[in-house]
């Protein structure tokens, strides 16, 4: 890993994101570029109908100056840590705001994002774009997140789909860098008749030539249950990291989050890699 970005929040208290994403370029001595949203769209949810232009105006300015603080606060962690880095204080005047990340992080190896709060970031729509129209892989940090990257023991979710290969292909190099390694299914009705490669015999034998420590793990449940089995099981190993596809649906030329993946990101305690 080379390269990654991060979504800056330009509210202080809301830094979870940025530390997270420092401790993994430290991890990989790589470079890290950090982008802030000078605009409505870098704020908490606000319903601008009614508001009169030179509120609206005075509401922009100030939030051109958070991002810009955002940026100071994100070049100095950066320093400390002696990584590369870029800076990008962006307002979206044409473009929204989620878009311009994607076309921004198609060229990093990894875009962290952090997990929409109800009184904070609505990260919703940067966490769509950043999955499904970047091609490469997002990592969502949770908002009670503390500690830095830990890969004590990684949970890898596989359904023998091409977005769970894909998203365990992605994190590769921080499987390699993890103490121990567990690929993870959940058997339901749907999964009663799978293939006994689908249930990670063969993915563990993958990562396993890749020099992982890789255990296998199998537990029933009902379709309807998937997320919060997954993020039970994270609780019982003390997980640091899950790995999973991203799954959704289009509407409109547009990808909505599929109802597993919407329900880990609403309630993850720890760290999501996600790829498409």
């Amino acid at each position: 890993m080379k390269d990654l970005i991060v979504k800056l929040e330009i509210e202080q208290d809301h830094h979870q994101s940025l530390d997270f994403a420092i401790s993994v370029a430290e991890a990989f001595n790589a470079h890290i570029a950090g982008v802030a949203f000078g605009s409505l769209a870098g704020l908490p949810n606000y319903s601008m109908i009614g508001v009169p232009g030179d509120v609206v105006g005075q509401i922009m300015a100030e939030s051109e100056q958070m991002a810009g603080n955002a940026i100071t606060r994100f070049e100095a962690a950066a320093k400390r840590s002696e990584l590369t880095s870029e800076s990008h204080l962006l307002v979206d005047r044409e473009y929204g705001a989620a878009e311009t990340f994607a076309s921004l992080a198609r060229h990093f190896d990894l875009s962290v994002v952090g997990q929409s709060e109800d009184d904070g970031p609505d990260n919703d729509l940067m966490i769509e774009a950043a999955l499904f129209n970047t091609g490469r892989p997002v990592l969502v940090v949770p908002m009670i997140q503390k500690a830095g990257l830990k890969l004590d023991r990684v949970l890898c979710c596989w359904d023998g789909s091409k977005a769970a290969a894909r998203a365990i292909n992605d994190a590769l190099p921080l499987l390699k860098k993890a103490k121990a390694v567990e690929v993870f299914s959940v058997a339901n009705d749907k999964s009663s008749d799978t293939p006994r490669f689908l249930r990670g015999t063969e993915m563990a034998e993958h990562l396993a030539r890749h020099d992982v420590k890789v255990a296998i793990e199998t537990l029933p449940a009902a379709d309807i249950d998937v997320a919060n089995t997954i993020l039970s099981h994270v609780a019982d190993i003390s997980a640091d990291l899950i790995v999973m596809g991203g799954y959704g649906h289009s509407r409109f030329r547009e990808f909505v989050l599929g109802g597993a993946t919407r329900d880990i990101l609403q309630s993850m305690t720890v760290p999501v890699l996600m790829s498409h």
